[in-house]
């Protein structure tokens, strides 16, 4: 008897293809831990992403005084007092225009009100006093319910929460503008050779397209919210100011934030000033809304976020559901600088890169671990536009 050749299963097409997608699982498997682990500990993941997108929008700064000749300290000191300054002075200035505003806000809420009652009770499908009144009673049963108060405990909770983690946030924040150079110095202790040169790019590339997004979008945000708060301001519309900040955070979510907070704009109008009012409001926001997108956002951000739109919303989607209103503006700076950091890897080849490359690599993390600012990072943002270009780091999936 002849012993037949069995072949191997896995060598066939099936096989192959069976091999690959348990390749796969198995990395969705891992990221779905690694996404979990950090959702558990966010407290400390939220504050870090922020620190670090704040660091590098202001990083610059930083760096134009250490070559003024400041200190590193006094160059850092007064960088992180000027951010907290402008920070603390529009919360401060929000929180004042609210409570003085309250007394009219309240009033206009009930003008409104009753003119919403007057409409259901005499609109197209006519509702009955007893049926208001019956939602009206199930709304004080669940004010005065424990349910309301377990509400409150963890409005509490959130609060606390909200608290450290900006505490947290600060800390992190001053030493990641003192000692940036050295923290991405000990990070780099695990490339060696041409791998080390790889990161370094990655590092450069990927602080650039970050900073040019933070400081691009916060150039739009101020002139929506200026132009937009002018028009509430003439307009009278009551909490211009905290209207005019929510339209500035807006704008750091693309698609939907400038939108849904103009439309919140004019949902205040209406209620406050009438229809009329509430229309202008609207015609303000796509004016702006207009000039942004064909005029202001193509200037000043230029191709550091040119993602397909595609691309914006799965971000936008993934990063509200995992962490509500601060995912959503951290998924697209985010999803920026992954794709800039894959196109800065690959920008050269290992072959591509020469001895004097990796030497040049190695001399600047070493001055990088002592706190010696390198000729890489002490470079202003501008001088570091190029390499951001070079590496693609904006085009998306448009190349």
């Amino acid at each position: 008897m002849q012993t037949q050749n069995r072949v191997n299963p896995w060598q066939d097409g099936l096989g192959r293809v069976s091999i690959r997608a348990g390749q796969i699982l198995v990395l969705l498997a891992l990221s779905a831990i690694l996404v979990y682990g950090l959702i558990q500990v966010r407290l400390v993941v939220i504050p870090l992403l922020l620190a670090l997108i704040l660091a590098a929008a202001i990083a610059p700064l930083v760096n134009w005084l250490r070559r003024k000749g400041w200190p590193s300290a006094a160059a850092t000191g007064f960088s992180f007092l000027l951010l907290l300054l402008a920070l603390g002075g529009l919360v401060t200035a929000i929180v004042f225009a609210v409570i003085g505003q309250a007394g009219e806000l309240g009033r206009s809420a009930t003008e409104g009100f009753d003119q919403v009652y007057g409409f259901v009770r005499n609109g197209p499908i006519p509702i009955d006093d007893q049926q208001i009144q019956q939602a009206r009673d199930a709304v004080l049963d669940f004010v005065t319910s424990s349910t309301a108060g377990a509400g409150v405990v963890t409005g509490l909770s959130a609060a606390g929460t909200f608290i450290t983690g900006a505490l947290l946030m600060a800390v992190i924040l001053f030493f990641f503008l003192k000692d940036g150079e050295r923290i991405w110095a000990f990070v780099l202790r695990a490339f060696k050779g041409t791998r080390l040169v790889k990161a370094r790019r990655v590092g450069q590339d990927s602080l650039a397209v970050l900073g040019g997004y933070v400081r691009g979008t916060a150039i739009v945000a101020v002139v929506d919210a200026v132009f937009i708060g002018l028009a509430l301001v003439i307009l009278g519309v009551p909490l211009a100011l905290p209207l005019a900040a929510i339209v500035f955070i807006g704008a750091f979510i693309p698609l939907v934030g400038a939108t849904l907070a103009g439309v919140l704009a004019a949902l205040v109008a209406l209620v406050a000033n009438g229809p009329v009012t509430a229309l202008i409001v609207i015609l303000v926001v796509i004016v702006v809304n207009q000039l942004e997108g064909n005029f202001l956002q193509p200037v000043v951000m230029g191709r550091t976020l040119s993602v397909h739109a595609l691309v914006i919303l799965l971000a936008l989607t993934a990063g509200t559901i995992l962490a509500g209103i601060i995912g959503a503006i951290l998924s697209v700076p985010l999803a920026a600088v992954i794709w800039a950091a894959i196109k800065a890897w690959n920008e050269k080849s290992d072959d591509e890169i020469t001895a004097e490359d990796v030497s040049r690599a190695e001399q600047d993390t070493a001055r990088d671990s002592h706190g010696q600012l390198s000729a890489a990072a002490a470079t202003d943002q501008s001088s570091r536009e190029p390499a951001a270009s070079r590496s693609g780091a904006g085009q998306g999936t448009e190349e």
